[in-house]
């Protein structure tokens, strides 16, 4: 994304902003209906070219006869009052009222309100977008634009924020670990601004590009290499700690497009964020996602027969820790009886893999060792049930400033048949460094560390114990005593049967192998010694003190 339109972008935040819409989430929700009136009207262009020129499959006109007058084109020269109440009472509805012929458009628009109260705020903001052709940019340039617009919800209320937003680097390490593939379904039931089915999707164009359409990028992004001022390859030997990830155009992709659209499935309780994750999705060239309001939790959440059975090849999801449900709303199909959200979750994605699926997933460490009946009868089925690939322990600082809880990364996948054989082991690894400082925060985040990082380090672990059929688990063997200065251990492995006579305890403090002390090399007599004389002091200072009070 150039200068010119990052200008752009900050000039409609400060008018916005100033002019009363300064809640981080309506701002983006905002924008984004005015981006797909006016992504909507250069589609319609399209086609009436299409159409011109003879050609076939434009598609239907969203703006048959007298509807032309909502198209963006159409009402873009109105200003004040009568631009507001066109958009507001007119346009909305329109779109809104396109079920049958535009399904996608009027969910999108269903309930949608315009709250940019100010006229001529109105009136500016749509002026600096039409001067945008977003037909012109890539899906990489419009989903720079939307990622963009999302730094702005770190304005957000610290307790509000971990349900929208995942760090990127903790994103990135989860998708490559479950390794997506073409043709696979993938799920996050809290979808959020849809951050994890955006990178699953960026992930798999990238591993179907030749070389020449390969890019890098810092987990940082492009802005902090522009201000390195270095190449990112002389950048990645100054830090060999230095975490990337990759984007390609997917020109060796071998599916359709619309199969790999249609192959995104997300849910969220919150409408706002239901939109905000559409147009993130759009703007990524993904416009056919099946994403939907639903609490994925309950019975009575919205969700149809088709989502309670359907199976996925993935799933990927930072889920909401905090709450519970009541017992009369919560999915009779979950393997739980717990009302605690973050046992629910962990069981409503047990329940939706698919044979073969793989699913990673952040939870909060207590679910890891809870001791209560919920939480070792669901962490038995995990390991007896599935093959838990990996217990991931994150930093303490990974959410702050919005959230301090410490979590983990669960990897798990379901087996092909009931009676396949179990791996019989679960692998730990600890991240004490993720690329930021655990306690600067600056300009809204964490301060980067980029040669403290520890991601790197468990992806290549990771991808040797992967290519060994996860049957030669790296790291030594849980509880080891290592010899006195050795290098503290990151990963380690316990045996299923050791982890059920522990009460399926997954905490990786409870497996985690010690370094033995080093032996003191001073002559014990010699101490003792010391002991005595200091001992001695003491006594003669007390016999003192006592004759001095007897006076």
């Amino acid at each position: 994304m150039n200068l010119e339109l990052r200008r752009k972008l900050d000039r409609i935040t400060n008018t916005l902003f100033a002019g009363g819409v300064s809640y981080p989430v309506t701002y983006i929700e905002q924008i984004s209906y005015l981006i797909f009136l006016k992504l909507l009207d250069e589609e319609e262009n399209r086609r009436e070219q299409r159409s011109r020129m003879g050609a076939t499959g434009g598609g239907k006109s969203l703006y048959p006869a007298q509807s032309e007058r909502y198209r963006w084109s159409k009402w873009r020269f109105k200003s004040g009052t009568d631009l507001h109440d066109f958009i507001r009472d007119e346009v909305f509805p329109y779109m809104a009222s396109l079920a049958k012929d535009a399904p996608e458009v009027a969910e999108y628009f269903r309930d949608a309100k315009l709250e940019i109260s100010d006229a001529n705020v109105l009136k500016e903001v749509v002026d600096e977008l039409d001067s945008v052709n977003f037909t012109e940019l890539g899906p990489d340039v419009k989903g720079d634009i939307y990622e963009y617009l999302l730094t702005y919800l770190s304005k957000i209320n610290a307790q509000d924020l971990g349900q929208f937003r995942t760090p990127r680097q903790i994103r990135s390490f989860m998708v490559e670990m479950i390794d997506p593939d073409a043709g696979d379904t993938i799920f996050d039931p809290a979808c959020g601004t849809a951050g994890f089915l955006i990178d699953a999707v960026d992930y798999m164009l990238a591993k179907y590009s030749s070389a020449e359409h390969l890019s890098e990028y810092p987990i940082y992004g492009e802005d902090w290499l522009e201000k390195k001022g270095k190449a990112l390859s002389q950048l990645k030997v100054e830090i060999p700690n230095l975490q990337t990830y990759r984007k390609g155009y997917g020109d060796k992709l071998p599916v359709e497009w619309d199969v790999l659209e249609a192959s995104i499935f997300g849910t969220d309780v919150s409408r706002q964020m239901v939109r905000i994750a559409m147009m993130n999705l759009v703007l990524h060239g993904i416009s056919k996602a099946k994403l939907k309001r639903a609490n994925s939790l309950s019975d009575m959440g919205g969700l149809s027969e088709d989502d309670l059975r359907r199976k996925y090849k993935v799933i990927l999801a930072n889920p909401p820790f905090a709450g519970q449900l009541p017992k009369d709303s919560i999915r009779s199909d979950l393997p739980t009886n717990s009302k605690k959200s973050e046992l629910l979750f962990l069981s409503l994605m047990m329940q939706h893999l698919a044979p073969g699926g793989r699913c990673a997933v952040v939870v909060p460490e207590g679910l890891l060792f809870g001791s209560t009946g919920a939480y070792v009868e669901l962490r038995k089925r995990l390991v007896e049930d599935f093959d838990l690939l990996a217990v991931v322990s994150l930093p303490a600082g990974v959410f702050k400033p919005y959230a301090g809880v410490k979590t983990a990364v669960l990897v798990f996948r379901k087996p092909l048949a009931d009676n396949a054989m179990r791996l019989g082991k679960v692998w730990f690894y600890e991240i004490r460094n993720d690329g930021f400082d655990p306690d600067k925060i600056a300009g809204g985040g964490r301060v980067e560390t980029p040669d403290k990082n520890d991601i790197p380090d468990l992806l290549e672990t990771w991808k040797a114990y992967k290519a060994s059929g996860f049957v030669s688990a790296p790291g030594v063997e849980a509880g080891s005593l290592l010899e006195a200065g050795s290098e503290e251990p990151s990963s380690w492995w316990v045996t299923t049967e050791r982890l059920a006579e522990g009460g399926y305890n997954l905490g990786a403090g409870q497996w985690k192998p010690r370094v033995a002390e080093t032996a003191s090399d001073e002559d014990p007599v010699e101490l003792i010694s010391e002991v005595l004389a200091d001992y001695q002091k003491v006594v003669a200072g007390l016999e003192k003190l006592k004759a001095e009070l007897a006076e």
